[in-house]
């Protein structure tokens, strides 16, 4: 028994998901994820009086809905769609699979993405001040949702700016995931901006997931109305306009999401669940967007699969109010709550 995963798993289960007594508790993971860790939190579910159910899957070699051919989907669908929560450590995640999009119909569900979760990453992300850290961004939140403007820059290049949408969520991570709907690790806000309005230049400098992980030299993005255009680098950027294309999908171009990194433990480790949590990044999901982020849309989105990059040390100023500058927290309102 990693007996140093206690106190993250009893955070995970008590403060974050507040797993109730009698409750039915799906844990999946696939053959790349990391036992210890599943093995300390279906420890602290039963501790909690509720049931686990562990559901284990060959890693498919996509992830999303690219991994659909190679996963037991109708198994894998009954099976979440009807549990009460649903903690997702799979490696190669089902995140915006065929499952997923049947397991969230069921409008009682918890779920909890944390895939790719090993043990250093558990107990840097998750053995915080939740309680702190929550106060601090429902204060930002509450910034964001009032601004229209917001420019985004970083030593390595980028400068991009939007204008928010109005009637879209601003998703924020805090730590909180009693209520039914999806839940990410604490520590990242999310939103999509007005799609045609986003223009300038992107450079990630941190990670891109997939399919390259931590970047060895920077990938540029030029940027208009809310498209990628042009990708520039070196090999990694190459690689990476090669995998958008693979899917021969116009949508794998889109910009979906933006969102800042804000979790005081989390370092860059090649894993993108925490690469866009790096305090004072910020992270640009490409291709697929969740429903939960653009609820005006008429359409369904068709992009057939996701990816991450982050842009480390950024500046964010939104309405000509500078919060971050060059990854460091700078405004005195947000400041006194982390002091």
């Amino acid at each position: 028994m990693r007996f140093d995963l206690s106190r993250p798993a009893t955070k995970l289960v008590r403060e974050v998901l507040r797993v109730k007594s009698d409750e039915e508790v799906v844990i999946s993971y696939d053959t790349l994820s990391h036992f210890a860790v599943i093995e300390a939190v279906a420890g602290e579910v039963v501790r909690a009086g509720a049931k686990p159910l562990l559901l284990c899957v060959a890693a498919p070699k996509g992830v999303g809905k690219a991994a659909d051919p190679e996963l037991p989907l109708r198994s894998l669908s009954a099976a979440l769609q009807n549990a009460d929560v649903w903690i997702e450590f799979n490696e190669r995640w089902l995140l915006y699979s065929s499952a997923f999009e049947t397991a969230i119909k069921n409008q009682n569900l918890r779920y909890m993405c944390l895939v790719g979760m090993d043990e250093a990453m558990f107990v840097r992300t998750l053995d915080i001040d939740l309680e702190k850290l929550g106060r601090f961004m429902k204060t930002l939140s509450e910034i964001l949702k009032e601004a229209r403007e917001v420019r985004i820059q970083n030593p390595s290049g980028t400068d991009v700016t939007f204008r928010n949408h109005p009637e879209r969520p601003i998703i924020s991570d805090h730590g909180d995931a009693s209520k039914p709907g999806i839940h990410m690790l604490p520590g990242q806000m999310s939103w999509s901006p007005i799609e045609n309005s986003i223009d300038g230049t992107i450079v990630f400098d941190g990670s891109i997931v997939p399919p390259v992980g931590v970047l060895r030299e920077p990938v540029a993005l030029t940027i208009r109305a809310g498209r990628i255009v042009e990708i520039t680098g070196g090999k990694e950027a190459r690689r990476f306009e090669a995998w958008l294309r693979s899917f021969e999908h116009e949508d794998m171009f889109k910009l979906a999401h933006i969102s800042l990194g804000l979790n005081p433990g989390a370092v860059l480790s090649g894993n993108i669940l925490e690469d866009e949590r790096v305090w004072g990044c910020s992270e640009w999901g490409i291709g697929y967007t969740s429903e939960d982020l653009v609820p005006d849309r008429t359409e369904p989105d068709r992009a057939p699969s996701h990816c991450d990059g982050v842009c480390l040390n950024s500046t964010i100023v939104v309405d000509g109010r500078t919060i971050f500058k060059d990854g460091n927290l700078v405004d005195e309102e947000l400041l006194k709550i982390i002091s």
